[in-house]
């Protein structure tokens, strides 16, 4: 399965609010119509997040397409429903660069009905590090250091494959997409969220992370599901 992520800026002649309005009720059922399309998330930013290696990005939401493949995705954007998606993207957006990625659900999320806390995070392997070494470090030795994390309802690594800016099929180099993974973890309560970062082993997963990361970029998101 391929995620494809949009990261996304917003018209600056809309409010957040305008600009929310249009994704869900506008460019929602457009892109919810691209074939083969397995499931599709838009998760909103609320905040951005803190961090000691902080990056210089600023979302105002992150869109999700999951296809069976990159034959599929590729395909679904090629298709005259994906050309209408692209079109209606100037609408409401100032900018939106793509990451495809291969999504490794680390703690499988258990949300059950009531409040939950979600948090995204953009990562940026430090200059030098080959893809292997990257893989190793992240998708080896510290998802494993996340599975001793306390409160934590949910953990994912979507690791990014191919990039994508101003073209939806034609490949987009690291420079112009600066991003090698995206983290989405779940917490029952900002509370909860908080109190578990005080946890030794979140001490020693951050110190791990300065290793082999340049930047970590979070934001707080409310997700809606379209399909």
């Amino acid at each position: 399965m391929i995620a494809r992520f949009g990261l996304l800026r917003r018209h600056p002649a809309l409010s957040p609010e305008a600009f929310a309005h249009h994704w869900h009720d506008v460019h929602g059922p457009l892109a919810a119509a691209l074939p083969g399309l397995r499931a599709y998330f838009q998760h909103r930013v609320l905040e951005k997040g803190s961090h000691a290696i902080l990056g210089d990005w600023t979302l105002d939401g992150f869109s999700e397409l999951h296809f069976d493949d990159m034959a599929s995705m590729k395909a679904a954007f090629a298709a005259p429903s994906g050309g209408e998606a692209k079109k209606d993207l100037g609408e409401f957006l100032a900018e939106v660069k793509l990451v495809a990625c291969e999504k490794h659900a680390v703690i499988p999320a258990r949300l059950d009905p009531g409040p939950v806390v979600k948090r995204m995070s953009l990562i940026r392997r430090i200059p030098g590090l080959s893809d292997a070494d990257f893989r190793r470090e992240w998708l080896g030795v510290h998802s494993g250091m996340m599975k001793q994390w306390p409160d934590v309802l949910g953990y994912n690594q979507n690791l990014v494959v191919d990039r994508y800016f101003r073209s939806n099929t034609e490949s987009a180099t690291p420079d112009e997409v600066p991003v090698d993974g995206i983290v989405e973890i779940w917490f029952a309560s900002d509370a909860r969220m908080k109190a578990a970062h005080a946890a030794p082993i979140v001490a020693a997963t951050m110190a791990h992370a300065r290793e082999f990361l340049s930047e970590i970029t979070p934001f707080l998101v409310e997700t809606r599901r379209i399909v």
